[in-house]
This record gives C-alpha cells, structure tokens and sequence, in this order.
C-alpha cells in the first residue's frame, strides 16, 4: 500500500507515513481471541487491509501474566503504528483490557460477531464512549449510604473504574431480605432497553440496588457492559453466584 498523500510505499497497511506525516486509516478494529489478535484497518468504509497477531498462552500462572501483557503489547504497538482516530474492539476480555491499559487512543467496544461488518453499519452513529470522570465522581443521587461497609465501597469501586459507566445512582436499603453469613456479595443485572444496568449489593440480610448509567445505547451493546462488570466482581471475589 502506498501513501495516500505523497505515495510512499507504507510497510504496512494504514500505516502512518512518516515521510509527510499523514494518517492513512482512521479507525482499526480489533477482534481479540487469547490466541489471536485480528486487526483491520479502516479508512472511512474502506476496508485498507488485515493483520493478524498470535500468541501461545503459557500454562503457568506468572509466566502466563507475562505473556498476556507482551501480546497486549504487541498489539498496541502494531495500533500505533496507523496512528487511528478511533480503535473498535471486541471478544476475549483479558487481552483486550490489556491491550487497552498499553494504549491513549480513543477507544471503543463493539457488539455483534463480525465486529468489523458491525463497525461499518454504524460509522457515524454513537459507540460506546470511554468515560474520562474519575471513578470518585461518578457517584451521586441522594442516597448516599452504602451497605456492606469497606466490601460495598470496594464494590462500588470496582464498578466505578469501568471506562463505560458515567454514574452510579445509591438505591435506599432494604433490611427485609433472607440473611447470608458469605458477607458482602455484588451482581450486575441485565441491561435495560437504553443500555443502562443495576448493581445489586447483599449483606446479610439487608439488600441494596444502585443504578448504573453506562455509555451504551441499547440493551445489545448494555449487555457487554454487564458482562464486563460481572467480570471485574469476579476477579474482586465480590460476585454473587
């Protein structure tokens, strides 16, 4: 592929051409596997060319985390190389939340199983917004008080830090629910028809359910918000079964 602008032959497809300092993609979308990485680059609707990344998952947990975040890396370095406008993303979460931690460009998820055919139907149309507000300030409404003590802020925390939620809305605490004796547990539950989700929170016997306002537009594109939240409770040891 050359260069659009001075027609310099680019190394790569999308490149970014150093010779004239022009972008030839504006958007890369990449369908994460934890073996593989797919990238395709775009230009508008055009479909500029494909790479595709892989890795060999170790078995061992602590070289395993390794290779996770070498893989992730390469991935943001091959991104960084066309200089995108925009990164679509979609499939395994652990590479993909590496591999967005490596990375400053603006940065979606994207629903569907051809997350590339998905792309080009909505460009133009809303995506999911990466939420720049510090976790800290996305909590309001007023019901300030929250059950669970340092197990429901963590909770709350948890959910916070997610790029894709704006707000967290504390619901009034019921005290009528059946008792536990697992301490705090946490599930977010599906999404509404405008992509928005609750985080329920339970200890004891008392019972407590918070509003999440995400970045998602629809229940479609609200459920991987779920999910990806559910995620983060699991890996905190907060989720309920």
């Amino acid at each position: 592929m050359d260069c659009r602008r001075c027609g310099t032959s680019l190394e790569r497809p999308g490149d970014y051409c150093l010779v004239c300092n022009t972008g030839n993609c504006d958007a890369v979308v990449v369908s994460f596997e934890r073996d593989r990485a797919k990238l395709t680059m775009l230009d508008e609707k055009d479909i500029l060319g494909r790479t595709t990344l892989t890795t060999v998952p170790e078995d061992d947990p602590e070289s395993e985390t390794v290779e996770l975040r070498n893989f992730a890396g390469r991935v943001a370095d091959e991104i960084r190389r066309k200089r995108p406008d925009t990164v679509f993303a979609a499939g395994n979460r652990d590479v993909l939340r590496e591999a967005r931690a490596q990375l400053h460009h603006e940065f979606y998820r994207v629903a569907g199983d051809d997350p590339v055919e998905r792309v080009l139907e909505r460009r133009g149309e809303r995506s999911l917004k990466v939420v720049e507000t510090a976790p800290r300030k996305k909590l309001g409404g007023s019901h300030s008080t929250l059950i669970g003590g340092r197990g429901g802020r963590r909770a709350i925390g948890v959910v916070a830090d997610h790029p894709h939620v704006k707000k967290i809305v504390p619901g009034p605490i019921d005290a009528g629910g059946m008792g536990s004796q697992s301490g705090l547990r946490a599930k977010v539950t599906r999404a509404d028809d405008n992509g928005n989700v609750r985080l329920l929170l339970r200890d004891g016997s008392s019972v407590q359910e918070n509003r999440i306002v995400t970045t998602a537009m629809d229940r479609e594109t609200g459920e991987f918000v779920r999910d990806d939240l559910n995620d983060a409770l699991t890996e905190a040891e907060l989720r309920e079964a």
